[in-house]
């Protein structure tokens, strides 16, 4: 991995250098481990002009986790003695040394931060970094996309053995801590978000946090969660029906909410653009009469963080890549009644490689649990 972390460095300086910036301070946790692997906590990214000068600054050393991943063995650690001050500030003061401009992450870092940065290097000409880093990430690599394909597959593991067990009369917050409990035994570094479990009226709500509310017969169950793998994430989101054969409006509905999912997914490729995904499946519900109400968006991307770049949105601006990994997740929500939602992460690929690859693949049949 140090190869691949090395040439992602690589590339950050090329866009430093043409914005006319010497040196990088990369302080998002997110960027800083997609950069320099797993860093301890608070750690930031010092890149140099040059790979040799590159240098992670951290409070705490590597040496102190012998339990835990280790950042990329090629790069320099500097670790502040007695884990005292911020590690973003102390690199700031090391890019005064041998350089006259620095590129921080304006998006990231707080006021106070910033300026406790340009006290301690008031000679230093600072610029803004932006968003480059998470440019970057947008398209994965095949090591990433298999991180990601295991996360998805401790995932499905997790959710099809609940599936087995008995639901009626258990709450929703036990649910869904019985699901992260699952993950982790399968696997996984832990959940990739709070995990949702939504029954009866609160079914099909995006993000609905889970309550004391026990499964009854006839209810809806919606669940969202995802696996967290070697630091990648991934999403999976389906509905059930509690005990009992579906009635003729949860049908119609769900059936609704499938194939406006399914319309997403279909119009996953490379060069398509992210606002004509969005609104492959968002006029499928439109069309039926579900314009108010529905989520601003109809998925996005995943990685290193849960929610990235792509938007799959009305508004969203560029096109798709290949390699990129996205959700699909239309949802409908009545209020007072439940609602379905149904959510996969999959990875764009060119028709010649088979199309969408379909990373979380738990049925989408309306099952009666």
């Amino acid at each position: 991995m140090s190869e691949v972390y090395a040439a992602r460095r690589t590339r950050l300086r090329d866009c430093c250098n043409a914005g006319g910036s010497a040196a990088a301070l990369v302080s998002r946790p997110a960027n800083v481990r997609y950069l320099a692997g797993p860093a301890p906590s608070g750690a930031v990214l010092l890149l140099g002009r040059t790979e040799d000068q590159d240098l992670l600054v951290c409070g705490e050393s590597p040496d102190d986790r012998p339990t835990q991943p280790r950042p990329d063995d090629a790069l320099r650690v500097h670790t502040l003695p007695g884990n005292d001050g911020d590690p973003a500030v102390a690199a700031a003061g090391l890019a005064a040394e041998g350089g006259d401009s620095l590129a921080v992450e304006e998006h990231h870092l707080t006021v106070a931060r910033h300026r406790a940065i340009a006290s301690v290097a008031p000679r230093l000409r600072l610029t803004n970094l932006g968003c480059a880093v998470e440019q970057l990430r947008v398209v994965k690599d095949e090591e990433e996309i298999s991180c990601l394909r295991i996360g998805a597959e401790i995932a499905d593991q997790a959710l099809g053995e609940l599936l087995e067990s008995i639901l009626v009369g258990r709450t929703e917050r036990h649910l869904a801590l019985e699901l992260e409990r699952r993950l982790v035994d399968h696997g996984a570094d832990g959940p990739a978000f709070p995990t949702s479990v939504a029954t009866g009226p609160n079914a099909g709500r995006r993000a609905h946090r889970p309550t004391d509310r026990r499964v009854e017969e006839g209810d809806f169950l919606s669940v969202c969660l995802g696996a967290t793998y070697r630091g990648y994430r991934c999403e999976i989101g389906r509905t059930f029906v509690i005990g009992t054969t579906p009635a003729d409006w949860q049908i119609e509905l769900y059936d609704l909410v499938f194939s406006a999912q399914r319309a997403g997914r279909e119009a996953l490729s490379p060069g398509a653009a992210c606002r004509d995904v969005d609104r492959a499946a968002r006029q499928v519900l439109d069309s039926a009469g579900y314009t108010e109400g529905l989520p601003r968006l109809t998925g996005h991307g995943v990685g290193l963080e849960i929610d990235e770049d792509p938007q799959l949105s009305p508004a969203a601006m560029g096109k798709l890549d290949a390699c990129v990994p996205v959700t699909v997740e239309p949802g409908v929500h009545l209020p007072g009644r439940g609602g379905v939602r149904i959510d996969d992460t999959l990875v764009v690929r060119p028709e010649a490689d088979g199309g969408p690859e379909l990373l979380t693949i738990t049925t989408k049949e309306l099952l009666a649990l």
